[in-house]
This record gives C-alpha cells, sequence and structure tokens, in this order.
C-alpha cells in the first residue's frame, strides 16, 4: 500500500475516534435542561423524606412585594452567633455590611428554643419573630433572607395565617394535613435555587408566619404528625380556598387537562344530605357587583392591553364542574377579546374603582381579583351587574365548608376525603 494511501487510511480512523469521544461526551454531559433540573433538587435533611426534614423559607419584604430587604435587623434576648461566632443580642445588617465578606451569613440564638426577631419586618401580627436559624445573602437589590426550620415547626406558623385559629379542631387538622402535604410536595425542589429554599412565605406557596402561633393550630399539627394525603401511591398538592360557592370545580378551571393524576381534584357539590350548602351562611357566599359601563371598559383595556372601544357585549361562552367561567368574551367596537382560565378571568376585573356587596349586606372595596369565577354577568341600563358566589378558585378544600363540617361531627379524614376523592390520609 502506497505511503500516500497510508495517510488517508490514517487521517479517517483520527475523524472516527474523535468523533466516537464527542458523541460519548455529548452523551455523558447533561443537557442545560438537565443542569438546570439537577440545580433545582433538594438533597440530605433537605429532602422531605429524611428524617427530620428541614424547610428552607425566603421571607418576603413587608406587604409581601419583593425579596430583597434594604436592611435586616435582628434580635435574641439571650444572644445571637453569626457564623458561629457571639455578636450580642441585636444586629445590623446592609447590603455592604462586612459580614457578607466571606458569602452568606447564618444567624441562629444561643438557646434551642429561642426564636429570632426580625424587628426590620412587619407582618399581620406585628414584628415577627421565627424557630431555627435564618441565612441572609446580599444581592444588588438587597438583602435576601432565607428561614431554615423544621418541617412540622414551619406548620405551627403555617396553619393560623392560613385557618383561623378558633375553628373546630377537626377542620385545623384538615388544614395542618393539607399544609404538610403542599409543604411536602414543594420540597421535592428549590423554587429559589439561588438560595436553596424551598418556598416564600407568601400565598404564592402557603403563608407562613403572618399570623402569631396559636395554641389550637399548634396542637392540630401535633396530633397529626407526619399525616399527608396519599392518591395513587404519591403525595398529592392539596389546593384549598376559603369559601365555595357551594360546589367545587377541577383542574380545567386552570386550563389544565383532567388526568389520572389530577382526578383526586374533581368538581363535587359541597353540601350536606339534603342539599344544603355547607358555606351558605358565610359572607362570601354570595356577592353581586354594579360596574359602569366606563369603568369596565378601562378595567378590561388596561388588563388585556387592547383597545376595544365602547364595549357592546360581554358574555361567559364556556363554563366548567361548578359552573365556574372558563371562557369570557368582551365585544367591543374596535375589537374582541377573548379571555380563558379562572384566574385570567378574575384578574381581568382588577383596578377599578369599585365596591363589592357580600351576602351580609357589608361593603368591600375592589381588590387585585375578583372574588372568583363562579358568576354571572349581565347589562343593565349603563351598567353591569356581576353575581357571584364563593372566594377563591375554588379547587379542592373549601376552608369554610370544612368547619361546618367538623361541627357536624365529621373527623378530619372523612372530611378530607369528602374534597379529595379517591384520596387517603396516611
Amino acid at each position: 500500500m502506497k505511503k500516500k494511501e497510508l495517510v488517508i487510511i490514517g487521517c479517517l480512523l483520527t475523524m472516527i475516534f474523535m468523533t466516537a469521544i464527542m458523541i460519548h461526551n455529548i452523551c455523558e454531559r447533561p443537557s442545560g435542561r438537565q443542569r438546570e433540573v439537577e440545580s433545582l433538587l433538594p438533597f440530605g435533611e433537605y429532602l422531605p423524606t429524611s428524617e427530620n426534614p428541614k424547610i428552607r423559607v425566603v421571607l418576603m419584604t413587608n406587604g409581601f412585594q419583593g425579596i430583597a430587604h434594604p436592611e435586616v435587623e435582628v434580635s435574641a434576648k439571650e444572644g445571637l452567633r453569626v457564623n458561629g461566632e457571639q455578636k450580642g443580642t441585636t444586629i445590623v445588617l446592609q447590603p455592604d455590611s462586612e459580614y457578607f465578606e466571606q458569602g452568606s451569613v447564618v444567624i441562629e440564638t444561643n438557646r434551642l428554643d429561642e426564636r429570632i426577631t426580625i424587628s426590620s419586618m412587619r407582618r399581620g401580627y406585628g414584628t415577627p419573630s421565627y424557630r431555627g436559624k435564618l441565612e441572609l445573602y446580599t444581592t444588588a437589590e438587597g438583602i435576601v433572607i432565607v428561614n431554615e426550620v423544621p418541617l412540622e415547626e414551619y406548620l405551627y406558623a403555617v396553619v393560623p395565617s392560613e385557618m383561623p385559629a378558633s375553628y373546630d379542631m377537626e377542620a385545623l387538622k384538615c388544614q395542618a394535613v393539607c399544609a404538610r402535604s403542599y409543604a411536602y410536595c414543594q420540597m421535592m425542589q428549590f423554587s429559589y435555587p439561588a438560595y436553596e429554599a424551598h418556598v416564600d412565605d407568601s400565598v404564592s406557596f402557603q403563608v407562613y408566619g403572618n399570623s402569631e402561633e396559636k395554641e389550637t393550630t399548634t396542637k392540630a399539627v401535633k396530633e397529626t404528625e407526619g399525616k399527608k394525603l396519599w392518591y395513587q401511591g404519591k403525595v398529592v398538592k392539596t389546593y384549598y380556598y376559603s369559601t365555595s360557592s357551594g360546589h367545587s370545580t377541577d383542574v380545567r378551571a386552570w386550563g389544565s387537562k383532567v388526568t389520572e393524576e389530577t382526578k383526586y381534584l374533581k368538581g363535587v357539590p359541597i353540601c350536606d344530605e339534603n342539599g344544603t350548602a355547607y358555606d351558605k351562611n358565610y359572607p362570601w357566599y354570595r356577592w353581586k357587583i354594579r360596574i359602569s359601563e366606563e369603568i369596565l371598559r378601562q378595567m378590561v383595556e388596561n388588563n388585556s392591553g387592547k383597545t376595544i372601544g365602547e364595549i357592546q357585549n360581554v358574555e361567559i361562552t364556556k363554563r366548567g364542574a361548578g359552573n365556574v367561567a372558563l371562557q369570557l368574551v368582551v365585544t367591543g367596537t374596535k375589537e374582541k377579546i377573548t379571555i380563558e382560565t379562572e384566574n385570567k378571568i378574575r384578574s381581568l376585573f382588577k383596578g377599578g374603582e369599585y365596591t363589592i356587596e357580600k351576602q351580609d349586606g357589608s361593603m368591600v372595596k375592589s381588590t387585585k381579583l375578583l372574588p372568583s369565577a363562579f358568576f354571572t354577568i349581565a347589562k343593565s341600563e349603563e351598567h353591569y351587574i356581576i353575581e357571584g358566589g364563593g372566594y377563591g378558585h375554588g379547587i379542592g378544600m373549601s376552608q369554610n365548608g370544612a368547619n361546618e363540617m367538623a361541627k357536624t361531627g365529621m373527623n378530619y379524614k372523612d372530611i378530607l376525603q369528602f374534597f379529595y376523592s379517591g384520596a387517603k390520609v396516611e
């Protein structure tokens, strides 16, 4: 064989060998998406399946407006430790504080049973105090606070923030199981991977620490310790809301398909054997709004980003389980828009100057969302009349409905199985 042919064959073999190595490396190296997913996965004691799981919670600013605090002031009567060193009873940190020179700052108390008070923050009950420890991160926007706390102790501050502590004990147990199950599912990943935090303390997850811990709610957590809601061999997200309209709905309200995994979230009548709605005596069970045509036009245009002109017609064109609105069409002289899913429909009515009349006659100002998507809308001269029922998304457990069920003698397991079809408490 000629020398030139040998060189060509050698080059070809080299190219084949290098190509094989490249293919191997591509297969072995995680893709960008895979690396992104892996960065969200918890580990060790931050896994909900660990022996004593710990949840990490981002504490938002006052009014739950953001996660970056301009300044952080913490205190504890028995003293604080910063990165393991004694630092007195009160510490004030700025974003450019020397404490951050080595990275994040871990703040702990000298006594395990003492809590850390954050004087620079305000919550519903005043100045908040937290169990566990804090880890602080400095950013260009300010300081991010992460509270690391055992899961069960986290629930001590979630349950009273999500349900009135005066409610029946069986209803409070329902809330404890729901909160634990929901947290368990959230702890399967880090929603704030940059801070290795599972959740924040706002309504985006579960409200945590906005109300003070109470004896009744802590008792409910302790008496259901470890109990979660299971469906088809998995712990499931236990969605809940304040008040029903007499009927719940399913995940189609969120634009999702009902699958085998979500069948436990059914639309069911929330009524006793006589057909009487459990929520019927609560103020939000029924409500009414009267909006002028001009205010409605402004809201629709501001929230849709479309110029529709004068409104000619507003119609709910599609409904789901429980008669929830799934599609709303607004026809104007310049454009017709279609809004789908309960949240987007409710958001269409934010920002307007109008009041809502509850069934007890009390009047409240409009908020960021319509009370629920269980409503009708009709024109009356130069106004639109909206008549609705319930407060919240309507999927899963009605908290007020659960309380009324508990008053009849139902236990928390039976109540949960009523709201979450086919699921079991274990």
